[in-house]
């Protein structure tokens, strides 16, 4: 950490010590994996006085995406598609195999860093189907909306996506009415960049809670706790903007524009969270001839995860990775067992990598 950066650290470590005095213990709560990872790595809950405990919510795309999913694209993958993903999928498990495992048993998997770039494969191998692993909150679903017009506009037949997108209010309604120890929450930049600021107006307004949209340096996220505690000191609940040099009232509104128009809202699993009302999405109609769910028919049977992973817990912020009796020994970055291992924004890789 550059020296300017680690004395504007040191200015607000003070300045949040001196306004938590003297009041009652304070839960917050951050929704992005960068976040997490960022916490970690920086060790900021050691440099906040006692009464503050900062805990992770379910911020991380690969996390949150249910068991049966990793399942249907390795049934797919196996009538012979081409299946495209990013490459944190690879090693998530399924409740049989990982997508590397299906590879090694001769599933044509192919990491991409776009879904731009499954499209090209798709017109490469027009005479096999390619399937995108279309994961992620709202900062991805934009590009992947971009990915389904141009097949559409291609006229493509062999592209398809099977979507497990994720929108950020339902999901975070859902489990802030469940979890009343949690304060403020910090608020994901990365979504509030592509959706607006005004998008989280609903945690203040309809949850009574602080909340501050915060930026991904180390003294961004301790600015942010510092304006949570002022809330928390003066008794207001109201949505601030740390993060405004990228994140504007409106955000990008034609990439809203353009998720909107390819999806829309729908009931969807949560990995750890359960049937989420309106937290999926799901391609609309008019887009359905690219609906990996439309072409393949595949049967994954029931998922039974295991009994002793606390993934679902930690991701609703009621345990921490230390609880897990998996935590360290059989469930480590090489080997996860849970999804919150797997990824490296997941609470457990952060905790592991760096919290230890």
């Amino acid at each position: 950490m550059p020296k300017n950066d680690v004395e504007l650290v040191k200015y607000l470590q003070k300045a949040i010590a001196e306004e938590a005095k003297g009041l009652p213990k304070m839960v917050f709560m951050e929704v992005c994996g960068t976040h997490t990872m960022a916490i970690y790595k920086n060790a900021l809950q050691q440099l906040l006085p006692n009464n503050i405990k900062l805990i992770s919510g379910p911020g991380c795309p690969v996390c949150v995406t249910p068991m049966n999913y990793i399942d249907e694209l390795v049934a797919i993958g196996k009538t012979g598609a081409i299946i495209t993903t990013f490459g944190d999928m690879l090693r998530v498990p399924g409740s049989r195999i990982s997508l590397q495992q299906a590879a090694a048993q001769g599933v044509d998997v192919r990491i991409v860093y776009s879904p731009l770039e499954a499209l090209e494969i798709a017109e490469v191998y027009a005479d096999k189907a390619v399937v995108f692993a279309g994961i992620g909150f709202e900062t991805t679903a934009p590009l992947v909306a971009v990915a389904i017009v141009k097949a559409k506009q291609k006229a493509l037949k062999n592209f398809f996506v099977l979507t497990a997108h994720k929108t950020m209010p339902s999901a975070l309604t859902t489990l802030l009415r469940d979890n009343k120890t949690i304060n403020g929450l910090l608020c994901p930049g990365h979504v509030a960049v592509v959706t607006g600021s005004d998008y989280f107006h609903f945690v203040s307004k309809e949850l009574g809670l602080a909340a501050v949209i915060a930026g991904f340096e180390a003294h961004d996220i301790m600015q942010s706790i510092l304006m949570l505690v002022k809330q928390c000191k003066a008794g207001i609940t109201k949505l601030e903007n740390q993060y405004s040099r990228m994140v504007t009232a409106e955000g990008n509104t034609k990439a809203m524009s353009l998720m909107n128009e390819v999806f829309e809202p729908s009931d969807g699993l949560w990995r750890g969270l359960g049937n989420i009302k309106n937290g999926s999405l799901v391609i609309r109609a008019k887009f359905k001839a690219y609906d990996a769910k439309e072409k393949f028919t595949v049967f994954t049977g029931s998922v039974q995860e295991d009994e002793n992973c606390l993934c679902g817990q930690i991701l609703k912020g009621l345990a921490r990775p230390a609880d897990c009796k998996l935590f360290g020994d059989m469930c480590t970055p090489e080997h996860p067992i849970g999804a919150c291992m797997v990824s490296s924004e997941g609470s457990c890789a952060a905790h592991y990598r760096y919290g230890r």
